[in-house]
């Protein structure tokens, strides 16, 4: 199948899985943005190889169209932490974070332009079906909220909760699933600011414990979450700081830890540069 026939034939496939009626369109960016709909509404259920196969190839071009971004095209430009802003799906690291929600399955909105949303979505499929397994209400504490989709029973991930999952088709090797505090009035408490350092925490416990020498931190927790930029980078930066100290005296040279504050918008970027020039 060439390119065209190859999305066609997985927004199809789609279409017939979450029993949603649509008109394929013409243009391979609207094809995309419909098969991007569809993977966001996608129930866990099995998948064909066929499908899988489809799908890979369709997100492995995507990829190449957008280009990938390694450590080392970030480090030539500025100090360790490093800084970089653009598409955190882009980065080839052993693993980038995702500010997820209390699901842990990726965004549900159709084509919705949050972090959550836009990682499951260039991973594919695999990705919730890995993380649905994961928070599947038979292996969790009964301490764990739970809800039914589907026949299935889950449970909700508590705030700072982690999780480590592989990455599909991005660059990076993991994706660590985290779960910020939601901030209604823009004003945290004390416990809200050590829940959102917790998130890095745990991530970097995590990455650790999986043998991951390079990690991207999106900005956890701000954006539709709603906590304050300026304050959740003091946080991220010095949570950063006081773990990669630590373990910079029980690890080699060889085995240092590079981090990267990965921002998207220019009030972030403009944020992060501000306090890492002043570190």
């Amino acid at each position: 199948m060439d390119r065209i026939e190859n999305i066609d034939f997985c927004i199809r496939y789609l279409l017939e899985q979450n029993r949603t009626q649509a008109d394929i369109p013409a243009t391979l960016p609207e094809k995309q943005r419909l098969l991007r709909a569809l993977m966001n509404i996608w129930e866990p259920q099995p998948l064909s190889e066929e499908f899988l196969r489809a799908q890979d190839a369709e997100l492995q071009a995507q990829l190449q169209d957008k280009g990938v971004v390694s450590l080392e095209d970030i480090a030539a430009s500025t100090n360790t932490p490093l800084l970089w802003q653009g598409d955190i799906t882009r980065l080839r690291v052993d693993a980038i974070v995702n500010a997820a929600n209390s699901r842990m399955m990726g965004c549900w909105h159709p084509l919705h332009a949050c972090i959550d949303n836009c990682i499951h979505s260039a991973a594919g499929l695999q990705l919730r079906a890995e993380c649905a397994e994961a928070m599947s209400g038979a292996e969790c504490p009964p301490v764990h909220p739970e809800y039914t989709m589907g026949g299935t029973t889950y449970r909700h991930a508590f705030t700072s909760e982690a999780l480590i999952t592989e990455a599909y088709n991005l660059p990076c090797r993991h994706v660590l699933h985290t779960v910020g505090p939601i901030i209604p009035d823009g004003v945290p408490t004390r416990k809200q600011e050590e829940q959102l350092a917790n998130c890095y925490r745990n991530c970097l416990g995590l990455a650790e414990a999986n043998g991951c020498r390079s990690i991207a931190f999106c900005c956890i927790s701000t954006g539709e979450f709603h906590f304050p930029n300026r304050r959740a980078a003091e946080i991220a930066i010095a949570t950063v700081k006081e773990y990669t100290t630590s373990y910079a005296l029980t690890h080699s040279h060889n085995n240092a830890l590079t981090v990267v504050f990965n921002v998207f918008k220019d009030i972030d970027y403009d944020i992060y540069r501000e306090l890492l020039a002043a570190r």
